[in-house]
């Protein structure tokens, strides 16, 4: 379930930043892209900022029902996850040295270390 809601989220996040990219500003209209005398073709004068504007209020809502929806799964699962992944602490048996671990130095006393 979870795997479904992240892909409907990243297609819905594709899709709002699509949609935003291909917007002009209030002035400028499909002309200002495709030539002058292409204003009304292809969604009618002002088809195409209506489209465009509700097709993006649909996507952000999509994208913002999933971020709760993500968030809600997230704090609410029965086991316990996180993203950083702790190394367990496994006992190595007497005499076996594990490869992973340094090896102890040498212990010494100070009376040989030090020159007189």
């Amino acid at each position: 379930m979870e795997t479904l809601v992240s892909i409907v989220h990243v297609l819905a996040a594709l899709g709002v930043i699509g949609l935003v990219l291909l917007q002009h500003g209030k002035g400028a209209d499909m002309g200002a892209a495709f030539g002058s005398g292409a204003s009304g073709s292809l969604f009618g004068v002002s088809g195409s900022s209506n489209f465009m504007s509700r097709a993006t209020a649909v996507f952000v809502a999509i994208f913002f029902a999933t971020s709760l929806t993500l968030a809600y799964m997230s704090s609410h699962r029965t086991q316990g996850s996180s993203v950083v992944k702790l190394p367990t602490n496994s006992v190595v048996a007497p005499g076996k040295a594990s490869e992973s671990a340094p090896a102890k130095p040498a212990e010494s006393s100070p009376a040989k270390d030090v020159p007189q």
